[in-house]
């Protein structure tokens, strides 16, 4: 278990931070840049928690927690010497369950849907969006580190599931707002 004491250190005072390893790095490195979106992604969750109801609290609530673990294993590069938190097909299976049970209760979509339709939709697609950053980001980081692959898997699948849940509280998709292509375009 961690123990945090003291909240600030001073060592970050100029411009760097420590990673999983010990490894002094820039605080604007890709990989610090990339496991901190994942707790911006954290944050944003947590604010849905605030509009969902008690069996979607529960599921992410198990989320914020394992994106923790993610953002550790993030923090931690790749090295056959270091044991570290990682992310599993398990973590992934357990969101892959979800958007199944939630999913089959929508009807199918005919278009993209807009963000909007409730209050609490609205707010699960901003974390989606927000998920979907620190996906694009995880992605750039593969390209240039070694990092576990289940982290851009993870995060390609909880952006489904929010997706998913902004529909299912749009009362099951019967509130969601369609896009209709050139809807606004002058007729000539």
């Amino acid at each position: 278990m961690i123990k945090l004491n003291k909240i600030y250190t001073r060592r970050g005072d100029k411009g760097s931070t420590s990673l999983g390893d010990g490894k002094q790095v820039l605080k604007h490195s890709i990989r610090v840049e990339t496991y901190g979106s994942v707790d911006e992604a954290n944050a944003f969750i947590g604010l849905t928690i605030l509009k969902a109801p008690k069996q979607i609290k529960k599921i992410l609530l198990r989320i914020q927690n394992d994106l923790f673990d993610l953002g550790a294993d993030l923090c931690t590069p790749d090295k056959k010497n270091i044991k570290k938190l990682k992310i599993t097909p398990d973590h992934i299976r357990f969101i892959e369950e979800n958007i199944d049970f939630y999913n089959k209760s929508l009807s199918p979509l005919n278009s993209f849907v807009l963000p909007g339709g409730s209050e609490s939709s609205v707010f699960f697609h901003i974390a989606r969006t927000v998920v979907r950053r620190a996906e694009r980001k995880t992605s750039d980081l593969l390209k240039k580190e070694r990092i576990n692959p289940h982290t851009i898997s993870y995060l390609n699948r909880l952006s489904d599931l929010l997706f998913v849940l902004a529909r299912y509280l749009n009362n099951k998709g019967k509130r969601d707002i369609l896009w209709v292509p050139g809807k606004n375009l002058k007729k000539r």
